[in-house]
């Protein structure tokens, strides 16, 4: 018999991640396997230079449930990519491989606890979220890209680089052809076409801390990050993304 369609498949894009993955994985391992409904867990390993690709195997050798995909394109928005088009459950949730948000924040974003929408975004700004020990110039430069996003790309979202996102697979894969974008600003792209195609996106309040060993360089990713989403905004001038499937 074959088994049952997975509601659930976890995205984890990883790059050099071999010392965080030994403390997350079993983490998600333990939530995901106390769950009633059936899952699948694709580590999409980017170009790593470490031992994650050797650290994720080893998991995976025991756990049927967990794939291992290599992208070698580099870039998160590559990663996940890679990973959501080889994805097969009915909801696609991206998730950093540092679990900033603890995993059992997952349940926010499915059935029942949150239904008929078409993208989920974790919000660490909404009435309800909490960030832990994040550094206050960090917090700044965060709200800072925000309003760039909110005034050239995607007003009325304050928090679309939120690590973690869920979607419904045929939306993922109706818009990820048009994707152009592998670098940071990769999310605040999909969500652009999500919406010039008139899906229906929701965002999640979530609990949030933060990591000392961020893979994010606050002032030259910030400054690249910018020029991308100013590239979003002549893509969608020029009609780049009107191919994407309604």
């Amino acid at each position: 018999m074959s088994a049952p369609q997975p509601l659930l498949s976890l995205i984890i894009p990883a790059y050099n991640e071999g010392e965080r993955l030994p403390t997350t994985l079993p983490q998600v391992f333990a939530f995901l396997e106390a769950q009633t409904y059936p899952f699948e867990i694709i580590l999409v390993n980017n170009n790593s230079r470490d031992n994650t690709r050797e650290i994720a195997l080893e998991f995976a050798a025991t756990r049927p449930y967990l794939r291992v995909i290599d992208e070698m394109t580099q870039g998160k928005g590559a990663a996940v990519r890679t990973g959501m088009l080889a994805a097969t459950g009915e909801y696609l949730f991206m998730a950093d491989a540092d679990f900033s948000m603890p995993v059992e924040e997952i349940a926010k974003f499915l059935p029942p606890h949150m239904e008929g929408y078409d993208v989920a975004i974790g919000n660490r700004e909404a009435p309800g979220a909490r960030r832990y020990n994040e550094p206050a110039y960090r917090h700044f430069m965060g709200r800072v890209f925000n309003f760039y996003v909110k005034v050239l790309a995607i007003p009325g979202f304050e928090d679309t680089q939120c690590g973690f996102k869920c979607f419904r697979r045929e939306v993922a894969w109706n818009i990820l052809p048009c994707q152009t974008i592998d670098g940071w600003a990769f999310d605040v792209e999909l969500l652009f076409i999500a919406l010039r195609h008139g899906y229906h996106i929701v965002e999640v309040p979530i609990n949030w801390y933060y990591g000392e060993n961020s893979r994010v360089s606050p002032v030259r990713d910030t400054i690249n990050m910018i020029r991308e989403v100013l590239r979003i905004r002549y893509n969608g001038f020029t009609g780049r993304y009107d191919s994407a499937r309604p």
